[in-house]
């Protein structure tokens, strides 16, 4: 049996890994258009660092329970496990995701959240060539004194275009 002291130091860093750096906002904290898109731009942040490191705990603690994930060449994933599951299979050691620097377009939904719309690439076993990239438009929610990813649409899937 480990000493408590380092049972309770890994069990400190195993949280810490798991967790946001910074917590966002409550909605009804965020009173401007910028404050808006730094609490969205921290949540896609958050939820890629998880998705490029497959800490699968932390990319499903972002979803919804019931989030929609709509791809256009993958077809409709529905659940939290689901998603959760998909990436593991598809992803974890097989792709990364980077955001297209200046793409990031957010918009507000009254009372609900944030639309959060661009485009990202794709990079294939640590190529640091991308192999694809798309456009994408994601629906977060402020529910229950969290965010959570609800919806997302996933399309125009295409080889880099330079």
């Amino acid at each position: 049996m480990p000493h408590p002291l380092i049972a309770a130091t890994l069990s400190l860093l195993l949280s810490a890994t798991l967790l946001p750096a910074q917590t966002p906002p409550a909605l009804d904290q965020i009173h401007s258009q910028p404050e808006l898109e730094a609490t969205i731009r921290s949540l896609d942040t958050a939820l890629f660092a998880a998705y490029n490191a497959c800490n699968l705990p932390a990319f499903s603690a972002l979803l919804a329970d019931d989030v929609e994930f709509y791809h256009d060449q993958g077809g409709l994933t529905l659940g939290r496990a689901a998603l959760t599951e998909s990436v593991r299979k598809n992803v974890c050691g097989h792709v990364t995701r980077q955001l297209t620097p200046g793409s990031l377009r957010v918009y507000p939904m009254k009372g609900l959240g944030a639309v959060e719309m661009g485009t990202h690439r794709f990079f294939e076993n640590g190529s640091p060539t991308p192999s694809g990239e798309a456009d994408f438009v994601h629906l977060w929610l402020y529910k229950d004194n969290a965010w959570h990813l609800a919806r997302v649409l996933s399309y125009d899937h295409h080889a880099v275009r330079n």
